[in-house]
Order: C-alpha cells, then sequence, then structure tokens
C-alpha cells in the first residue's frame, strides 16, 4: 500500500487523493516532490520533467534546471561505441530514477521557452547525474552547478551510465530544422567539462530521420574515401556511386548535414552508417568520441503520425 511507505499524512493523502480520482489502470505512476515546501504528488514525463498533479501547480508541466537526460520519443542519441537503441535505454532508466524518490524543488515560478515552469530539485539533479543517467547543463555559455560537476567527473571516472562506451567533448540535446519556421535555427551542444551551452547555428532544412553529428574539420580526404570505399558495397549504398558518397560524408562532417539520397533509398540506414562511423571514431574526426543525434520534428515523435525510423 501506498500509505505504508510514506511518513508524511499531507503527502500519503494528496497520493491517495490521485490514487483514487479514477480506474487503476489509468492512473499515471506517483512520484513525490516537496514544491516551495508544499508536498505535491509528480508525473514524470521523462527524467528531467514533471507534472503536478495536486495542489497549487495541479497541472503545470516543469522542466527541471541545471541537467539534462536524452530525449525519450525514442533512440536518438549516438557517440562512442554506443548505438542508438542502448543509449535510449539510459533514458528510460532516468525516467524511472526519478519516479523512485522524492525530492525537493524550489522555483521562482518563471517559464521556459516551451511554457514550462522551471524547477530546481538539486537532489534529484545530484541522483541522476551521479548515476550516470544525465549531464550537468547550463543554458547558457556560463558553467553549469559546481557539485553537479563534480559528481559527473565522477561518473565519467568511473564509466558509469551514459559514459561507459565514450565521453564526447560535447553532447548534443536539441537539433532544430529551418522547415520548423524559426528565424534563426540552432542546435544545442552542451560541454561535458563544465555543462556550458553553445548554439551551433546553421541554415540546414534536415530530412526527417536524419543523423547529424558534432562537425568538424579534422577529418582529411584519404580517410572519408576510405570510409566511404568500406560503405559502398554495403545494401543501403547501392543506389550510390563512391564518388557521390566521398562527397556526401564531407559534407556531413564540416556541416553535419548529409546530401539527398537516391530516390526509393533508405535515408535513415545510409545516414546510420554514416554517423556510426563518425561517432565510434572509425572516421577520425576529432580525439574525442564524436556527438550525433536522430532528427524527428515534434509532431512526428509520438502516436499514429510517428517517425518510421522510431520503429527500428
Amino acid at each position: 500500500m501506498i500509505t505504508t511507505r510514506l511518513r508524511l499524512p499531507l503527502i500519503a493523502a494528496a497520493l491517495l487523493t490521485v490514487t483514487l480520482a479514477g480506474p487503476a489502470h489509468a492512473e499515471p505512476p506517483v512520484a513525490r516532490a516537496f514544491l516551495n515546501g508544499v508536498p505535491s504528488p509528480v508525473f514524470f514525463n521523462d527524467g528531467d520533467s514533471f507534472r503536478a498533479l495536486a495542489g497549487t501547480h495541479q497541472g503545470a508541466q516543469g522542466r527541471l534546471a541545471g541537467f539534462n537526460t536524452l530525449e525519450s520519443f525514442g533512440p536518438a542519441h549516438m557517440w562512442g561505441t554506443w548505438t542508438m537503441k542502448e543509449l535510449a535505454h539510459y533514458a528510460k532508466k532516468a525516467t524511472v530514477n526519478g519516479r523512485k524518490g522524492t525530492w525537493n524543488c524550489e522555483s521562482d515560478l518563471n517559464r521556459d521557452g516551451y511554457g514550462r515552469l522551471l524547477w530546481w530539485c538539486k537532489d534529484l539533479a545530484l541522483d541522476q547525474v551521479r548515476k550516470g543517467y544525465a549531464h550537468a547543463m547550463s543554458v547558457t555559455e556560463a558553467p553549469a552547478d559546481p557539485d553537479l560537476l563534480a559528481v559527473q567527473a565522477e561518473a565519467i571516472t568511473a564509466r558509469r551510465g551514459i559514459w561507459a562506451h565514450g565521453v564526447p567533448d560535447y553532447v548534443l540535446t536539441s537539433l532544430h530544422s529551418t522547415s520548423e519556421g524559426y528565424p534563426d535555427p540552432y542546435n544545442r551542444l552542451v560541454s561535458t567539462k563544465d555543462g556550458s551551452s553553445k548554439k551551433w547555428l546553421h541554415q540546414q532544412n534536415y530530412p526527417e530521420c536524419s543523423l547529424p553529428c558534432t562537425p568538424s574539420e579534422d577529418a582529411d580526404d584519404a580517410a572519408i574515401a576510405a570510409l566511404a570505399k568500406a560503405l559502398i558495397g554495403t545494401p543501403p549504398f547501392a543506389q550510390m556511386t563512391e564518388l557521390t558518397l566521398i562527397e556526401h560524408i564531407k559534407a556531413h562532417v564540416t556541416t553535419g548535414m548529409f546530401g539527398e539520397v537516391p530516390q526509393g533509398a533508405d535515408r535513415f540506414a545510409i545516414e546510420n552508417a554514416v554517423a556510426r562511423a563518425i561517432a565510434s571514431g572509425e572516421l577520425r574526426i576529432s580525439k574525442k568520441p564524436v556527438a550525433c543525434m536522430l532528427y524527428v520534428d515534434f509532431t512526428r515523435r509520438y502516436g499514429a503520425k510517428r517517425a518510421s525510423c522510431l520503429n527500428k
């Protein structure tokens, strides 16, 4: 029973109100949080956001500041020798971890660009980052919280969680395409050293299921040609010439944007193979692993209109 696990009657009452409000199968997993000192049941959408289920902020979506967990809409991140599906596992673990605890959160009730209340839940942030389920993040060029950076350094040294198979200089946390209508589209890069953010400004129209990687000028032509030669005989590249593939790989490395693929070709399979080579270091463009991320417009991430590559 929920009531036997809780020490504070106020939290127990709030949680029971939510639990008894409708059919048991329809109720979300309820976590416990103190929101500006007031106990409240919350539902974690993912590892760094929740929705208040009762009290003053009932129904309000909240974004948790100071750290970031990986996207949970499907396999979306890649770096080092991780596959996207493997890293997606840690997005799920971060969500479960948030739902299991009791957290203390403070807010001045400001909102982010998506209209969500911004909460600072330091105990949760420390726990997620320490376990390797998240990384420290500031949304500006200023460093992240020093305590979060300290536990992140420990997690990296111990190769916990998302750091087990490589540590990129930057994690790609969001992608935006010109097709979304932003006047100045950018992708967010977050430093694994100090948690600061920088904007990767561009004018790219990303096709659905493309896989941009952090751009670099360091790959040489010989390495790109060798990769193209190794890939050209595999099924996804059957309709491409070696010369075209070389040009596309070079564009991907330097701008993060792969070129047009032949009609009927599987863009996701093609870009996945190239991104794997870049992220793993097979195509050496950096001294450290390089981060890549799957682009899918928000309207195509869930439900009946979900992009096909998210089901692969």
